[in-house]
């Protein structure tokens, strides 16, 4: 019996050594090999460009706090506070001047003073007092030129709060457009520099490459693309150069006779207090990747 297993043994061992396991090298990553390109003599380089330009959007928002005794009494009380407001504001164009709002509502409680003298709300629905309503405006203005009268015409109603005004640039298509096209130039100006530089001739284009990796160096390594689009204009502020101020307006209509807080009492108390909103400058940044061969 011990020699029937033995040689059982022995001949599983000799099979295994005559046929040993076979192992599957692993797949090399896409990003470990070299583009068709990168194997004749090339040149990558991106070219760069920016620009400012001052920003050509403007927002804020101004806050109408009204009390009564019912929710419906209070969000009557703020809409007719900013009826004029809205009529106003719509003089100036309902496409450049977007104005939108909102309501929120609470119920304002009885109070009592605990033992410490701390006033305290009974918060009871069977407590409730009156009811407060906050009517939110947001504006947004898209063009600048009418951003300083729509801003007066916001604080002249009076509001309960406002927010201070936020700028931003929305580049138009043909910005965007030049933009890349002037990056394209760049590279080939730096292309052409650097190839007299290191004694040689530039020849044709092998890539135009929207996406930068081109001429990025993980273009060889296992690098994960990080999502940044550099064919897209970039906006980053900068210091804006304010212009000079503009002279003092033309004296303001009589306000005698005119409703409280309509759109021609607003109209004419805006004029009263000018504000100067300088849009700021933003900068722009652009880079285009080009593969040029050597001569």
């Amino acid at each position: 019996m011990r020699k029937v297993i033995l040689l059982t043994a022995v001949a599983g061992l000799f099979i295994a050594g005559a046929a040993p396991a076979q192992t599957t090298a692993p797949q090399a990553s896409p990003y470990d090999r070299a583009p068709w390109w990168m194997k004749e003599s090339v040149i990558t380089q991106t070219g760069y460009v920016f620009t400012e330009i001052p920003a050509n959007r403007a927002s804020f928002s101004a806050t109408f706090l009204t009390v009564a005794d019912t929710a419906e009494k209070a969000q009557n009380l703020a809409i007719a506070q900013t009826k004029g407001l809205n009529q106003a504001l719509d003089k100036l164009g309902k496409d450049k001047v977007r104005v939108s709002t909102s309501f929120s509502m609470r119920a304002l409680y009885e109070q009592y003073r605990d033992k410490s003298g701390n006033r305290i709300e009974d918060q009871r629905g069977d407590k409730i007092e009156k009811y407060q309503v906050s009517l939110n405006l947001s504006v947004e203005v898209r063009d600048t030129a009418l951003l300083e009268r729509a801003y007066a015409l916001v604080l002249a109603a009076a509001p309960t709060s406002s927010t201070p005004i936020s700028f931003n640039l929305q580049p138009d298509n043909e910005t965007n457009t030049w933009l890349y096209t002037e990056a394209v130039k760049d590279a080939h100006t730096r292309a052409l520099q650097s190839a007299a530089a290191a004694g040689g001739k530039l020849g044709g284009i092998k890539v135009i490459d929207p996406t930068g990796r081109a001429c990025e160096t993980d273009i060889l390594a296992r690098g994960a693309d990080n999502g940044w689009d550099p064919t897209m204009a970039q906006e980053v502020m900068v210091s804006g150069a304010r212009k000079a101020y503009a002279p003092p307006p033309p004296p303001a209509p009589a306000m005698a006779g005119l409703a409280l807080n309509s759109a021609e009492y607003l109209e004419a108390k805006a004029l009263q207090n000018p504000f100067i909103q300088t849009p700021p400058l933003q900068r722009l940044e652009a880079k285009a990747c080009v593969v040029y061969g050597l001569n």
